[in-house]
This record gives structure tokens, sequence and C-alpha cells, in this order.
């Protein structure tokens, strides 16, 4: 099955579909939303407004319920004033009588263990179906939410930090999950390995066989772009995408065409029809700039003039700028006066990606007769020297030794049969005891 993008029409109410005889039930699968994910006002309000149409269209269009696969919000304590605007959306649909139903996504932790997702279930606003238990022998049997309008039972993991997630689906009792009837939906928040794209490779992810076969629909989240497949055994697989962009890389997928949106999916005994929906709140104009063998003044200048041509109005505008300046620091560029050009021209908004610009004067390069501890030290103190340090402990020939401990740290090589999640875990612990502070996010 190949992803069906069908921008559905608006007007087309419930009584319409009735009398086209369509009786089918339906519900909506969002993943996604990162609400509060940008800090700049114009990308708060679209994201909002994305999130907004989305459930606008969930109540036009009748569906009998939503599924939330995970990351809601950007964070598991978010700002106030974002919630309000989410609950206002959820409230709205509880009235309508539609249930949410929702699992945890990776950003949806908090260090007291209480996210805002807890809170909304509380306040009954959604529904969580993420519910288990371990048996004697140490699998975990997940209990189904029966939803009451159609029958459909649901159920699913939530995503977890640092390897946990594949010890619960390895742990998972599959041949339960398979022997249940009925129309079944298996909700989760991770990536799985023979799906994930190529710009995305080096992603944990779990095999397909982890997942319980048998159920009708299988609601991913997590993965960014949207995706439908098939595999033999399975039902539809369904990734829905991040409904609005979240950082760079989402944005410059984005403008250069990228759909954001959610499924529809209708069903009976089986699924029947699987729409997306698409959500388009604003047009974006894409520029790239290789600064290659550039000066700063050279930069500066080419980029105003690329730009004074460009399709700004009303519009997003990704600038990507890379490459190796000939001289002079990235910091000569003055980009707050290519964004104050943009911005005056009409533009909604400036995404400035300069992540790739360095200049030769930061190159490696050593002395004659220099081995690379003295090599590293030297670069270390030129670097420390060009920042502006206000920690005193960070500062001078304690701030240097203090970054050779990191890097150090860094190179430790990692044990003999030694798993990647547990070395990493441990290069970060040692980090936080180099640098004297405590670890409260659990990553």
């Amino acid at each position: 099955m190949g992803l069906q993008i069908e921008g559905c029409k608006r007007g087309v109410g419930r009584k319409k579909e009735i009398l086209l005889g369509d009786f089918m039930p339906k519900f909506a699968h969002i993943a996604d939303a990162h609400l509060g994910a940008h800090r700049e006002p114009i990308l708060q309000d679209l994201e909002l407004k994305a999130f907004k149409l989305s459930f606008e269209e969930c109540l036009r269009r009748n569906v009998d319920f939503i599924l939330l696969t995970g990351d809601l919000f950007n964070v598991g304590i978010p700002d106030l004033g974002i919630v309000n605007e989410g609950v206002k959306r959820l409230r709205e649909t509880r009235e309508k009588g539609i249930p949410v139903y929702a699992i945890y996504g990776s950003h949806d932790y908090t260090p007291t263990g209480t996210s805002i997702i807890d809170i909304l279930e509380s306040a009954g606003l959604i529904q969580r179906i993420d519910h288990g238990d371990y048996s004697t022998d140490g699998s975990l049997r997940l209990r189904f939410t029966v939803d009451a309008n159609t029958g459909a039972k649901l159920t699913g993991l939530s995503a977890r930090r640092m390897g946990l997630e594949s010890r619960l689906f390895e742990s998972l009792d599959r041949r339960a999950l398979e022997e249940e009837k009925g129309f079944k939906i298996f909700a989760f928040h991770t990536a799985i390995e023979e799906f994930k794209p190529p710009d995305l490779a080096a992603m944990e992810a779990i095999p397909m066989k982890w997942l319980p076969k048998g159920f009708s629909y299988y609601a991913g989240g997590h993965l960014h772009d949207a995706s439908l497949k098939n595999l033999e055994g399975y039902g539809p697989i369904a990734f829905p995408g991040a409904l609005f962009p979240k950082d760079s890389r989402d944005l410059e997928k984005t403008v250069k065409g990228e759909k954001r949106g959610f499924f529809i999916v209708s069903f009976e005994k089986d699924v029947e029809k699987i729409e997306f929906f698409q959500v388009k709140v604003f047009d974006g104009s894409f520029y790239e700039y290789n600064a290659s063998g550039k000066t700063p003044s050279e930069v500066q200048e080419e980029l105003m003039e690329a730009l004074k041509d460009m399709d700004v109005q009303g519009r997003i505008v990704l600038l990507k700028v890379a490459g190796e300046l000939v001289q002079g620091k990235t910091s000569d560029v003055d980009f707050q006066a290519i964004r104050r050009f943009i911005l005056e021209r009409g533009a909604l908004h400036l995404h400035l990606n300069r992540q790739s610009l360095t200049s030769k004067e930061y190159v490696a390069t050593s002395l004659p007769g220099e081995d690379r501890a003295s090599m590293e030290e030297r670069l270390l103190k030129e670097g420390l020297s060009r920042v502006r340090i206000s920690e005193e402990g960070l500062r001078g020939e304690s701030g240097l030794r203090l970054a050779q401990e990191l890097l150090k740290n860094l190179r430790m090589p990692p044990k003999p049969n030694e798993a990647k999640k547990d070395y990493e875990a441990r290069l970060r612990k040692t980090a936080f005891e180099i640098l004297n502070l405590k670890e409260v996010m659990e990553y």
C-alpha cells in the first residue's frame, strides 16, 4: 500500500456521508505535534494553527475517536500558554463525544515522573492505552482499551529512554495479543528497522518482528516524515509524520515539498480506507549558499544580491549557508542585516541554518615539531580565548583542564561486548561527574 495523499475537501459533513451510504466508523491518527517546539512567536502561532486545523477537520469529518501516538508537546512540562491552547482543542473534542486516546512519546517524560500527559488524563481530556502487567514468567501482558463508539480495541507501548524500550518490546507477550479477536490497533512511538529512511540510518530502531502480528492497524509515531507500509502478517504500518516542522531538518523538507498532516482511517472488520489529510499553514522559500573560498564580505554581498529577487512575501524563508570561509570568522558575516533585509521585504520569518559554515582560521593544523597533545592544548586555548565565559571555573587554566578531561572522556573506548546504549550512558555519566553537575533528565 502506498501513501495516499488526499486533500479532503471542506464542507462535506456526516449527514452527506450517510446519504452516500458511508456508515463506516473512522478514527484519526495524529503524531508528533511537538507543541511548544519553537521560541519564535510566528512559528508558535503556526504550529498551534496546524494543531487547531487538525482537530477541526476531525470534528468536521465526525471521526469516532482520535489516537495520538506521542510527543503532543515538545517537553513533558510545557509552557502554560501552549498548554492552554492545546486544552481548548481537547475539551471541544470531548464535548462532542469524541474520545482521544494517547501514548507517551520520547519528549513526554519529566524528571519527576508526572507529565502534562498524565495531567490531561486526570482531567478526563485524554485516555492512555499503554497499560499492562508482568506475568510470573517475566513477560509483559498488555491490556486492551475498547472504544465504546466502535468496539475497536487499542493497546500499545509508550516510548522509553536508554534501551528500556527495547527490553519492553522483547518482553511482550505477543501470543496473547495475537490471539485477541476483533479490530485491533497497536500504537507505538519508535522507528522500525526495516522502514527507516536513508537519512536516519543511525537512528535507534526496533525490528518489526518485535511487534505482535495480526493487528488491523499499526499506529506509529517518532518518525517525522509520513509513510504507509505493508508487510506480510501485519496490517498497515502507518507513520503520519510531524504535524508541523519541529526543527531545521523538518523545515527544509517542508519548504521543499514534504507534506505535513495526519491519517483518517475508515474501517469495518478491517481497514477499508486510509486518507492523508494535509495540514498546510504556510508557504516557504528555500535558498542554499556555498561560502567555500569566500570572505565574509563576499558572502554578505552575494547573499544580499541573490535574496533580493526571491519571492518572500508572506512566506517562511529558509536560508542554508555552508562551506569554509577563506579568511575571517563566521561571525564576521552580518546575518542580522540579512535577517532585517528579508523581513523588511515582507517575509513572515527567516530561519537561518549555518551549522555547516566554518572558517580556515579554525582548521586544526600542527606546527613543526608539535605533537598531538601540544596541538590540542594550543587549539583549546585559542578557542577559549575567542569566547566570552562568565563562569570563573570555566576560564583560563581551569577551563583548559576541564576541556581536556572532557575530550579524554570522549575518547574512552567501549568495553568488550559493551552495548552501544550502555557505552553512551557511561560517557554521559562521566561527563556529568567531570562538570560536577547532577543529571536531572533521563535520556
